[in-house]
């Protein structure tokens, strides 16, 4: 058996291994200054955070910017709820109940069932009376806005999208008119695509300001669009009966008479006797396009040789509307049906130009500088028209004539005859309403 024993007593501990014995440690009180130092921290970032899952999100109507109205607000949720499965007061004041009932989780399903106002509905209601109440602190006539009492929610919520002095003009005209919600929403795009077409042919003839004006530009340019005589005829006479400036009367009636003479743009932009439709891409015109027609591009700058070589046929197959051509070819174009386009049965090819050099009119310093398609159509060869536009190669370029131009040559056929110039696309930042406008 091992035994140890401490003696705390001894003043010395040896050690074989030192060759000074250990003295036990003696605390000594010593006054010691601090200078403390700027302590450094190397800030580890934390780690990226996960992106929350995309779940499906049942759909909300916007929160509403109007106060509850006062008989309403001191109603519990079931009395609210009551009031808006019994439609108990005009639309408009009891539109606001329906954003502090989601707030509070229903979902619109569940209003829906409970007040049998249908998710897309509650949506127009609580927007239109937005809408409605911005056209009150507008000040508008009283009689104006008693036209939108009943059943003016659809109404006022296609306008939703133009700023304070808009909607007052917008309101204005479709009470004088009578409008349904399918003709407000002609109207608003009208307003809306406006300034968008600044620079194309007689936009500076109508008054922006005028409601009316918008409306009449926009079935003028839909007339432009026309090759057939008839429709075109039946469109700018559409356009006249809307149209209230006397500027964009005359405009709409030169052209109803043939006569251009004098009629060129305040700009510059457009020559006189242009039969073939210049049209400006819209953004989100594709989107929105219930037809559109896809065709295959060729250079400009190849001596002809791909507009020989594109694919003739071409078309959708199947359920998926699959497009298939009789070839391979490596760049396809989509654009709206216009009804120019759609009538091209067969031998439809687009023509890439890098800018409106190209073209045989005379054409503002900023049209050079954007590039163009020309649609042509490779089934009609033979120049016929004087009037018309042909597709031809002349000097090795490409170029668009008129058909006066090349019999004046001795030429009898082309690539093809055009039938629409296309211009891009484009985000007018200019003509963005600000902010305090969105109301």
């Amino acid at each position: 058996m091992l035994s140890f024993t401490l003696n705390p007593s001894k003043p010395f501990l040896h050690s074989p291994f030192l060759s000074s014995p250990l003295i036990p440690y003696t605390s000594h009180h010593k006054t010691i200054k601090l200078h403390p130092k700027p302590i450094s921290a190397a800030i580890i970032p934390s780690k990226k955070p996960q992106p929350a899952s995309k779940l499906y999100q049942p759909f909300r109507p916007p929160p509403s910017q109007s106060p509850i109205p006062p008989q309403f607000r001191n109603l519990d949720t079931n009395d609210r709820l009551d009031v808006l499965a019994n439609r108990l007061g005009l639309w408009y004041e009891y539109a606001p109940l329906i954003p502090p009932l989601i707030q509070e989780g229903f979902d619109p399903s569940t209003l829906e069932e409970i007040t049998g106002i249908a998710g897309a509905e509650q949506s127009r209601l609580v927007v239109g009376a937005q809408v409605h109440d911005s056209l009150v602190q507008s000040g508008l006539d009283p009689q104006i806005l008693q036209f939108y009492d009943n059943d003016g929610a659809g109404l006022l919520y296609e306008i939703r999208l133009l700023n304070a002095t808009q909607r007052a003009a917008a309101a204005r005209y479709m009470v004088e008119k009578k409008f349904e919600v399918g003709d407000a929403n002609e109207l608003a795009r009208a307003i809306k695509d406006f300034p968008r077409r600044q620079g194309d042919r007689g936009w500076d003839c109508f008054d922006y300001t005028l409601p009316a004006d918008c409306l009449a530009f926009m079935y003028y340019r839909q007339a432009l669009e026309n090759r057939d005589s008839e429709l075109k005829t039946a469109a700018l006479e559409k356009a006249l009966s809307v149209a209230v400036s006397e500027e964009a009367k005359t405009w709409i009636t030169k052209e109803l008479d043939g006569n251009e003479e004098g009629a060129e743009g305040k700009d510059g932009g457009v020559a006189d006797g242009v039969k073939v439709p210049v049209v400006r891409l819209n953004l989100g015109e594709i989107a929105e396009a219930t037809v559109v027609a896809v065709l295959p591009v060729c250079r400009a700058d190849d001596r002809g040789k791909e507009v020989a070589e594109a694919p003739w046929e071409y078309g959708s197959k199947g359920e998926f509307g699959i497009v298939e051509g009789e070839k391979e070819w490596s760049k396809w174009v989509v654009l709206p049906a216009w009804q120019p386009v759609v009538k091209v049965k067969r031998g439809g090819v687009v023509v890439a130009f890098s800018d409106a050099r190209a073209l045989p009119w005379r054409v503002n310093r900023w049209y050079k500088e954007e590039a163009i398609l020309v649609v042509v159509d490779r089934g009609q060869k033979e120049v016929v028209s004087d009037d018309g536009f042909y597709m031809a190669l002349i000097e090795d370029k490409l170029k668009v004539e008129r058909g006066s131009t090349l019999k004046e040559k001795g030429r009898s056929e082309c690539l093809g005859s055009v039938v629409i110039v296309v211009r891009p696309p484009r985000e007018d930042t200019e003509n963005e309403f600000a902010e305090e406008d969105w109301e």
